[in-house]
């Protein structure tokens, strides 16, 4: 018999905790459930982005996210005479589209805009969406197996990657800090605490601890990967700035003593919840990013923390309210669609205060327009 896509990953990890003597590493379950090739989540054909497919991110709620993050564009390649951008993980590709429509519009192209993109699938997605509504631009836009050899000099851009990284997850239990691994019980994935032999794992707990004491049960993930993956993109700047949007917290805030059970949350079609050993290579799975691991690896790799702050304080310190006035239409819809579209990205109860913006620079100095209305870099 035929194993569907689904059934082969889910074989296939089975596979990997046999020859692993019975448990793998979260890490290593998160890892082939997104990303294994042909299988994992984001390497298969489905479309995962937007509203016909799993979530939505702040991208396609409106164009006016892009427009926000142009004006920063501006500000800095104005700054730097010339240059280019990097986006690192373009999704759907409707980021690069809109932004590269309003950096147009304010006659500040980038000389090139790399999209660095590991799924072929979403590569042949953001292909076809600029061939059909932009493919004008297509002379600007330049896609990569790999960071650029030579680097480069403009803006490094991610939104929503750095909570897709695989995390590493514990428990506190009456044995102490226990590492918790991923099993196969009775035809179903499972969880399995275990001693963690890695010396990064230790190191990043006792860090941990010293924000407060955490009780027996308490249950949440770190990312060992962050300075993994900061440190070749700190490389690949030579002047600039990087920025990252994502949800997340500084770390007092992330192991605070009542956020008991961690951030792992996983999507399906527009649905959330916190499992992810069910419906695998089918839902997204994601865990918050705690942006003082970020800064602290940015900082490890020479460059300088030069912002950070909640995505409602940016987009408006970028003008949000005042691109709205803009852009708005004679239609009574089209306004309240718009009206509802900021209220999701700026409102507490919406994405305004859980996702956060940090900037991370490299021999520029500048008082960056989207952290002039509140800079949060003391919460770090």
């Amino acid at each position: 018999m035929t194993l569907n896509n689904n059934e082969q990953l889910i074989q296939m990890i089975h596979q990997q905790i046999i020859q692993s003597g019975g448990a793998i590493s979260f890490a290593t379950f998160m890892q082939l459930a997104l990303y294994a090739p042909n299988l994992g989540y984001y390497n298969t054909e489905k479309r995962i982005f937007g509203r016909g497919g799993d979530f939505v991110t702040a991208s396609e709620i409106s164009p006016l996210f892009a427009a926000c993050i142009a004006r920063q564009c501006q500000q800095i390649l104005t700054a730097l005479g010339a240059g280019d951008i990097l986006e690192i993980g373009a999704g759907s590709g409707v980021f690069a589209k809109n932004l590269l429509l309003e950096l147009q519009k304010i006659n500040c192209l980038p000389m090139q805009y790399f999209i660095y993109e590991i799924s072929p699938a979403l590569r042949a997605q953001q292909l076809q969406l600029f061939e059909q509504e932009c493919p004008e631009l297509l002379k600007h836009v330049r896609w990569l197996n790999q960071l650029p050899q030579s680097g480069i000099k403009g803006i490094i851009f991610a939104n929503e990657v750095l909570d897709a990284l695989p995390a590493t997850c514990f428990q506190v239990t009456d044995e102490g800090v226990e590492e918790r691994c991923v099993t196969w019980e009775k035809d179903h994935f499972a969880w399995k605490n275990k001693k963690s032999t890695s010396s990064d794992f230790v190191s990043h707990m006792k860090t941990i601890s010293e924000t407060g004491g955490l009780s027996v049960g308490y249950t949440s993930e770190i990312n060992l990967e962050i300075p993994k993956w900061i440190n070749p993109i700190a490389q690949t700047l030579n002047q600039g700035i990087i920025l990252l949007i994502d949800y997340g917290y500084g770390r007092r805030e992330y192991y605070h003593p009542d956020r008991t059970q961690g951030t792992l949350m996983c999507f399906q079609q527009h649905q959330s919840h916190s499992d992810p050993l069910v419906q695998v290579g089918l839902q997204d799975i994601t865990a918050h990013v705690d942006f003082t691991a970020v800064a602290e690896s940015a900082d490890d790799a020479g460059l300088t923390v030069a912002g950070y702050t909640t995505q409602a304080a940016f987009l408006l310190a970028c003008g949000l309210l005042e691109l709205a006035e803009t852009s708005q239409n004679a239609s009574a819809a089209d306004t309240y669609h718009q009206a509802q579209a900021i209220k999701t990205l700026t409102l507490p109860s919406q994405m305004g205060e859980i996702i956060k913006v940090i900037a991370l620079t490299k021999q520029i100095d500048l008082s960056l327009k989207g952290f002039a209305l509140h800079d949060r870099r003391k919460d770090l």
